[in-house]
């Protein structure tokens, strides 16, 4: 029985409309959308981005940028350009003493990146632009209609607005803001179009359109209230950035933007006040003191809000020719720093799937693979960052000297801070595989050493900057053939007499041992 890990030929395309400008519409110009946009373009897949915000918003909803995405990224060779934004962490310090070490993951990336969100998107969009991918901005979502042969999207022109720049709040993984008009903005009268595409992908965040277009309802709970933001400067660096703690009146976080500004995060246990009431400095460096000891000379905000943050996820990422991904599908607390990279995730299972029927070359039954795969690592990501909040959480002071002992004695136990940076990062992840099959099968292929051959990669994840999949021979299993369409092969420079065939998002279709 065929695999969805494995490519599919099917007798012939989808049927499109010859009037379509573009064979997909993503929904949404975050990092899920970007990434996604730039992966079809490189496919040679016409892809139009649509996007809200009238230009690049400032504000940083994540920071950190964990292995399995610097794979990715690797894989389609912007990894190197974003790793030098930012600071490279081979741990990150949890409740107290506490520590996960990074630095024993198997992979090229043993850590995690803390970068401003906005250096990802900014070599996302590069890269998707360069490709080819139209970006609109400025445009926003009415209303959607879909029928066997593709989906009209009714978009409207908004204008400059100002995205909530200077303080009315901000949207994202996890985040819900309630200070954001949702009338038009007195945008009655600018000019509406239909497009129309093969497929539309929302990526459109938290308050997605395309998911309320569809009627998708998006089951969950509150987690978090009136969780304060502000841009800040520090009289003193802290040690260690990024640091957290938490303790009796609540929690703070703070991480460097690299510009002379800090993020600070800090929510005040009991404390109600709506997502529109203002952030008082005052009140948020008593906070830090209170959680710190010390509010490191906070001063000068440039920018303050509050957020309250939700746990939810779609029953289905897949309805018809529209899908979800990222924000979109689901939504969690921003603790682990995990939501932009599970998008991100999303958006490299579905792209070459989409390139793969497009093109023909898999049938249409391929897609339902996206839900099936990403759908089950979504509700992962909810229970992993559920944890990690609720035990930010505690209010007793005796359970959170017991959390404390407990993070403390597990980060000396190999075994226990292996698992869990092998969970956060991603890179223990994969996807379930059909009955019978090799052990690798949906595995995450490592990024492996190849025989070197002049003018071809030497490492298996240069070959997927391809955007092929790649057979990846034993060594002496004989000469890589290039004749088959779709299919890089490669040779494995270690000895290991294992065939893979690996996806272009990296992860194992099939294998087999001894040829």
């Amino acid at each position: 029985m065929s695999s969805p890990l494995s490519p599919r030929t099917a007798s012939t395309p989808p049927s499109a409309s010859a009037s379509a400008p573009a064979d997909v519409i993503v929904v949404g110009a975050g990092p899920t959308g970007l990434l996604l946009a730039g992966d079809l373009a490189a496919a040679g897949v016409r892809v139009t981005v649509v996007e809200k915000r009238a230009r690049e918003s400032n504000l940083t909803r994540a920071f950190a940028v964990h292995a399995r995405t610097l794979e990715a990224f690797d894989a389609r060779g912007i990894a190197e350009p974003l790793l030098a934004t930012g600071p490279f962490l081979d741990s990150l310090r949890i409740f107290g003493r506490g520590r996960i070490d990074l630095s024993r993951l198997p992979s090229r990336f043993p850590g995690v990146l803390m970068t401003p969100q906005y250096e990802t998107e900014r070599v996302l969009e590069e890269r998707a632009l360069k490709a080819g991918a139209v970006l609109r901005r400025g445009v926003e979502v009415t209303g959607l209609r879909q029928d066997a042969d593709g989906v009209e999207l009714d978009v409207r022109d908004v204008g400059a607005r100002d995205d909530g720049i200077r303080g009315e709040g901000i949207r994202g993984e996890g985040i819900r803001d309630d200070g954001i008009r949702h009338d038009g903005d007195g945008a009655e009268g600018r000019a509406s179009e239909t497009l129309r595409a093969s497929y539309v992908v929302g990526a459109d965040g938290v308050r997605s359109a395309v998911r309320t277009a569809l009627g998708m309802p998006f089951p969950g709970r509150s987690v978090l209230r009136s969780v304060m933001l502000a841009d800040v400067r520090l009289e003193t660096e802290p040690d260690g950035l990024p640091v957290f703690n938490s303790g009796r009146d609540g929690f703070a976080f703070l991480v460097a933007f690299g510009d002379g500004y800090y993020r600070a995060i800090a929510w005040r246990r009991g404390c109600e006040l709506p997502s529109s009431a203002p952030v008082d400095l005052d009140d948020l460096k008593d906070l830090t003191r209170a959680v710190f000891g010390t509010d490191y000379g906070m001063h000068d905000a440039r920018w303050t809000s509050r957020f309250h943050s939700d746990e939810r996820q779609v029953p289905r990422y897949r309805e018809g020719r529209v899908l979800l991904a990222g924000d979109a599908a689901h939504v969690h607390s921003p603790a682990g720093g995990l939501g932009m990279n599970a998008g991100l995730q999303d958006a490299a299972n579905l792209g070459w799937k989409l390139a793969a029927v497009l093109k023909g070359t898999a049938p249409d039954s391929l897609l339902d693979s996206y839900h099936d795969e990403r759908h089950p690592v979504g509700r992962l990501v909810l229970r992993l960052s559920g944890t990690l909040v609720r035990s930010v959480l505690l209010a007793s002071p005796v359970a959170r000297g017991l959390r404390d002992a407990v993070a403390l004695a597990a980060g000396a136990v190999p075994f226990a801070t292996d698992r869990g940076a092998l969970m956060i990062s991603g890179i223990g992840i994969g996807y379930p595989a059909p009955p019978g099959s090799h052990p690798l099968t949906g595995r995450r292929a490592p990024d492996l050493p190849l025989v070197e051959r002049p003018g071809e990669p030497s490492r298996l994840y240069e070959a997927l900057r391809a955007g092929t999949h790649v057979r990846v021979l034993p060594r002496g299993g004989g000469a890589p053939s290039h004749d088959e369409a779709g299919v890089t092969t490669v040779t494995r420079a270690d000895a290991r007499p294992t065939t893979l065939l690996v996806r272009p998002d990296g992860y194992v279709a099939e294998a087999a041992d001894h040829g």
